[in-house]
Order: C-alpha cells, then sequence, then structure tokens
C-alpha cells in the first residue's frame, strides 16, 4: 500500500490530499529515509511523520484494506511517539498565552500607559534638570 494512503487508512490526516501534500513537502520517513507519496508500505516498517510541530513515530503492524474506523486503528499501527514531544507542544501552547490574545489588535492607549507606567520604575525614571542642579 502507497504511504500517503496508508497515513489517510490509518486516520493521521483527514484527506489523502494532504497526506500526498505531506510526503511531497518531506515530512514523512520510512526507515530513515524520506518518501515520496508512491513509496510502499510493509509490515514492520517504522514511520516518523510530522505534523503539527510534532514527531510522531509509527509501527506498521498490518496493511488495511481500506480505511478504518476511529476504534480499529491500533490493529494496524503501533504508536511509538515519546511522550516528550507533546509535552513541548503543550510548552509552546502555554508561551503563545502569554502574549496577547490573537484578534485583539494593537494595544489601547490604556494599554500603552500601563506598559509606560511599568517601564518607568523608580530608579528608571529620568532626574529633572531642577533635583539634578540641587545634587
Amino acid at each position: 500500500m502507497r504511504i500517503d494512503k496508508y497515513l489517510w487508512c490509518t486516520r493521521y490526516f483527514k484527506t489523502r490530499n494532504i497526506a500526498t501534500n505531506t510526503c511531497k513537502k518531506g515530512h514523512v520517513k520510512i526507515n530513515g529515509q524520506v518518501a515520496k507519496p508512491g513509496r510502499e508500505v510493509f509490515p514492520m516498517d517504522e514511520i516518523r511523520v510530522r505534523k503539527n510541530q510534532i514527531d510522531y513515530k509509527l509501527n506498521v503492524l498490518a496493511i488495511p484494506d481500506s480505511r478504518v474506523g476511529a476504534k480499529l486503528v491500533d490493529i494496524y499501527r503501533k504508536d511509538t511517539t515519546p511522550a516528550s514531544a507533546f509535552e513541548h507542544n503543550e510548552l509552546l501552547n502555554y508561551s503563545k498565552d502569554y502574549y496577547r490574545k490573537k484578534g485583539t489588535g494593537r494595544p489601547t492607549k490604556k494599554d500603552r500607559r500601563e506598559i509606560d507606567d511599568y517601564l518607568e520604575t523608580p530608579e528608571n525614571k529620568p532626574k529633572d534638570d531642577a533635583t539634578a542642579s540641587k545634587e
């Protein structure tokens, strides 16, 4: 079975076209070699797929006849993706939440004043000419 069809059948991609484009971009490797969409997959092959900034590692157990239900996917592949890959993705999500929410636009006048007040700490405030001459 072709690698793009296998990834679609085992529900890693929603459409076969997306799986094909992912293979063309070089995000799919079979046994350490970059795979084109037409590359054949056999049982006991190791597949690495880069999807949503996560590197998935799969071992092919069997070849399905057609697209399978979500409950039956584990019959045809074994997912050996390390948990650290998912933890890294969670950290990326937390770092994105630190910044402004998407779609809120540029800072308002109130936001700018709060930023200015925060940046002007007592040690960073500029000295007035009158106070500077007295010292």
